[in-house]
């Protein structure tokens, strides 16, 4: 029987169901250096964002980092989905 592996992508985004930290910093990991998808700072901020409010340290810096690639629509908008995440989860 042929074993599935899952990508680095579905483990983290499994694990950020929980709200862990370290998962939702990986997830910012992945979408800002576009590893296994396409590069999306928005969405990496979104999840920077939520690492850092559930105390990962180095997020608050990463998030800082790409906000200067961004304007200020693109950082409202990452605050946004950052927010409806929290809302849902």
């Amino acid at each position: 029987m042929a074993r599935m592996e899952m990508s680095t992508l579905a483990k983290a985004e499994l694990a950020a169901q929980s709200g862990a930290p370290d998962a939702l910093f990986e997830l910012g990991m992945i979408y800002s250096t576009g590893r296994d998808v396409n590069q999306d700072l928005v969405i990496a901020h979104k999840w920077f964002n939520l690492a850092a409010l559930r105390g990962n340290d180095a997020a608050k810096n990463y998030r800082m980092e790409i906000a200067l690639e961004m304007n200020k629509c693109q950082v409202s908008q990452a605050q946004r989905q950052a927010r409806e995440w929290l809302s849902e989860n």
